[in-house]
């Protein structure tokens, strides 16, 4: 089975790209799933499909899709953990309905868009599933949770048996309620199912992620940071796609925007290197409906089998040491003349010199680097090796 994650700012044209994606791999044959968690309903409106919902529907031959409501998720599977959340809440005076809102944590809308993956994956009814992933991706380091938490134990692994904890020390002066075996139960098995999907993800001959940007600088930005984002959790990214580009025109106008564009595209080369870059012009009209979906598709992968893994490697990779953490950077050049790298804050900035002229790509960092120092940095076989070591502790003092 085969799983392709679409990820990007919003309005880069994800979606178009997940049904064009699926659409083809279809056609190859592939009993293809598509799937999408964004409320504005929009696989209905790609395939000019009405009442794609929460039920599979197919579209084509070969080809069904599936837009979930994690809200509706979250209560048909986790309604005993979502309402002891929310009665903890109302013990604290808080309105009922505003209490069951607040129960949806953070990053819940995208972890159950995720886990309906796990789900389908159970069955094992299809080949081949395309997500269309909410813009942000930031349920990618739910997928950790599990992992964190399985040296604590699973009994007290995680809200409700921390709240279970505290609850039954409490009580008699408190008005927490102590969560039910049904509590705890639903627990343990949403931690069992993200460590399946955990490792559903993290299989790199299985699992993909594909990343949607425009050309222009905050599209590109937020790509780069979901490449980040994967590459830390040892997630596969094969291939980046830039939507919307402008062709060149006789009005002056469209042709300055065409010139700029056309440096973004080289900038996002230079930023994705080493991945393969698909590049697709803006149509002339709205991309929707089966055929130009179908076109779009073409335009993307041509003869190329859609479920082929285009890209194995990280083209940043963090590895931690006893006195610090060692980034390698996969980088476009092989002349020790041609860089010239800087820390700023949490980022680090490398310039880049190319035939099209400097370009700067500014690397974000991970967290554990705060504190740390950049001390040295090599290039070999194009390869940008960084080592950040940690900072003495000038208050510890010998004894």
């Amino acid at each position: 089975m085969r799983l392709i994650v679409y990820t990007g700012k919003g309005g880069t044209g994800k979606t178009v790209t997940s049904c064009a994606t699926a659409i083809k791999l279809a056609e190859r044959g592939y009993k293809t799933l598509v799937i999408s968690a964004d409320p504005a309903h929009t696989l209905s409106d790609a395939f000019i499909t009405p009442d794609i919902a929460y039920e599979q529907k197919q579209v084509l031959p070969n080809l069904y899709a599936l837009q979930v409501d994690p809200v509706a998720e979250m209560s048909k599977q986790y309604n005993t953990i979502l309402s002891y959340m929310a009665s903890v809440f109302s013990a604290k005076g808080i309105d009922e309905t505003l209490a069951y809102e607040i129960a949806m944590l953070p990053g819940m809308t995208q972890l159950f868009s995720l886990l309906k993956i796990e789900e389908v994956w159970q069955t094992k009814s299809f080949e081949a599933i395309v997500l269309d992933m909410p813009a942000s991706g930031e349920a990618l380091r739910y997928l950790y949770f599990p992992k964190l938490v399985g040296s604590i134990g699973r009994k007290l692994s995680g809200i409700a048996g921390l709240f279970s904890g505290f609850a039954k020390v409490f009580q008699p002066i408190s008005s927490i309620p102590v969560p039910s075996k049904e509590v705890i139960r639903s627990e343990v098995e949403l931690i069992d199912r993200l460590d399946n999907l955990s490792d559903i993800i993290k299989d790199n001959d299985v699992t993909s992620i594909r990343l949607v940007a425009n050309p222009d600088t905050f599209s590109i930005e937020n790509a780069k940071r979901a490449m980040m984002s994967a590459n830390l959790y040892g997630i596969n990214v094969d291939m980046a796609v830039i939507n919307k580009i402008m062709v060149d025109s006789t009005d002056q106008y469209y042709a300055r925007w065409a010139s700029f564009q056309q440096s973004k595209v080289e900038e996002a080369k230079a930023n994705f290197f080493p991945l393969p870059i698909r590049e697709v012009q803006l149509y002339p009209t709205e991309l929707r409906g089966v055929e130009m979906l179908s076109q779009h598709g073409d335009k993307l992968f041509g003869s190329d089998d859609p479920a082929g893994v285009f890209y194995r490697g990280q083209p940043y990779r963090f590895e931690s040491e006893e006195s610090g953490v060692r980034m390698t950077v996969q980088v476009p050049f092989s002349e020790k003349d041609d860089f010239d790298i800087e820390r700023i804050g949490d980022h680090l900035s490398v310039g880049v010199k190319t035939a099209a002229g400097r370009i700067v790509n500014i690397v974000p960092l991970p967290t554990v680097t705060v504190g740390m120092k950049l001390s040295k940095a090599r290039l070999e076989d194009k390869k940008l090796t960084v080592l950040f070591e940690k900072k003495p502790n000038l208050d510890h003092k010998p004894g």
